[in-house]
């Protein structure tokens, strides 16, 4: 398999790479749109770029962001995690904090997008700061 090591604009953003596998047509579908249409967003933020070209390839193919991001991700997209839709970034947070406990759960293209996020000085733990309610906004909040 050939590496991708092209990084897009930003430095810290790597294009995913056409499907190998000639019989996954649904795959080289979303990679297509995908390659497509990042060219057309006005932006100069290459992480809103991929962000909003994600939702658009998902709107137009009638699925769900997860879906679209975890196909692009399997097929060599590696990004910072702000260009990722919030469903699949609350999917990968579950994953990783399971990962300590079940073996073979996380795939190796979701490793290296991990990985990617360490070498780029992401929040290595995002997991652990999700927004949710407190014992105190519960009593407050009651009626």
């Amino acid at each position: 398999m050939k590496s991708n090591d092209n990084p897009f604009e930003g430095g810290n953003t790597q294009l995913p790479l056409p499907p190998l596998d000639r019989r996954a047509e649904f795959d080289m579908e979303i990679y297509a749109r995908f390659m497509r249409h990042l060219r057309d967003i006005p932006n100069s933020r290459t992480e809103i770029r991929i962000l909003t070209t994600i939702q658009f390839v998902a709107d137009i193919m009638d699925v769900q962001d997860a879906l679209v991001s975890k196909i692009l991700v399997d097929l060599g997209l590696r990004a910072p995690r702000m260009a990722f839709p919030e469903a699949y970034l609350e999917s990968v947070d579950h994953i990783i904090m399971r990962q300590i406990h079940d073996v073979g759960l996380m795939s190796p293209a979701l490793k290296d997008l991990c990985d990617h996020w360490e070498t780029i000085d992401q929040d290595r733990f995002a997991a652990f700061r999700r927004c949710y309610p407190k014992l105190a906004d519960a009593v407050l909040t009651r009626v």
